[in-house]
């Protein structure tokens, strides 16, 4: 049985699908900065590009003392970690060792050169 995402992941990934057939394009040829990632190299983040990536998360992160629904937590405020800690996270979501449905669909999303540029516009927030 699936849960439901919530509003805003759902709008999201709303979003995201729009932007598919343009996105699919752009994956079949890789850019330039895709290969190091490949040869064990870190992608270099666009903080530029990471600002347009994470305007839906601050729908959540992005509020003081906001609680999520299911489960019933605090949402962690993710502006100023350190990029690594913010990859890993975004990775471990992708692959299921870390949970929570709303996470898994936003990061199942990205590229490995998205969660580097979300990454580098996080960790520069103050």
């Amino acid at each position: 049985m699936m849960r439901p995402l919530t509003i805003a992941a759902s709008l999201a990934l709303t979003t995201l699908l729009a932007f598919a057939p343009a996105r699919a394009q752009d994956e079949a040829t890789p850019a330039p900065e895709a290969a190091p990632a490949a040869s064990g190299t870190a992608l270099q983040g666009d903080a530029d590009k990471g600002k347009m990536l994470t305007y839906t998360c601050q729908g959540c992160h992005g509020i003081t003392g906001y609680k999520n629904a299911y489960p019933s937590y605090r949402v962690p405020r993710i502006g100023g970690q350190s990029a690594e800690y913010l990859a890993n996270a975004l990775h471990e979501y992708q692959k299921g060792t870390r949970q929570h449905p709303t996470m898994e669909a936003q990061a199942q999303s990205f590229s490995d050169q998205d969660i580097a540029d979300i990454a580098a516009f996080l960790s520069s927030l103050k």
